[in-house]
């Protein structure tokens, strides 16, 4: 179950920056945009990109953010991916997650190349 402070700033617009493995061990780190979905913490990662591959081979990953409203004192999770999601359930947290950030869907949809 999530921290209710912890949902708070992951519901809100806060960018997160995701910390990955990197094949060489080194981390990798990218902007993300963060979200909930039931009790889990969502952020996407298209299957291309090298956020994606680094957590398909190592699921380990840690998330820091600074909340909006209060930058000095950052949210900081650290985890394993425990489950990818796909198809229409992706894009319809993909949308929520974009439209919560920019106030519009995912350009294209699921039609669209991802980023």
């Amino acid at each position: 179950m999530l921290d209710p402070a912890v949902r708070r700033v992951l519901d809100g617009t806060s960018i997160a920056h995701l910390a990955t493995v990197l094949p060489d061990g080194s981390p990798h780190t990218t902007p993300v945009y963060v979200g909930t979905h039931g009790d889990r913490i969502v952020f996407f990662a298209g299957p291309g990109t090298r956020k994606a591959r680094n957590l398909r081979r190592d699921p380990r990953m840690a998330l820091s953010i600074a909340p909006a409203d209060n930058p000095f004192e950052p949210v900081v999770v650290r985890g394993r991916v425990v489950e990818w999601i796909e198809g229409d359930v992706a894009w319809e947290i993909i949308d929520q997650l974009a439209t919560k950030y920019t106030a519009t869907p995912y350009p294209g949809g699921k039609n669209a190349p991802w980023p």
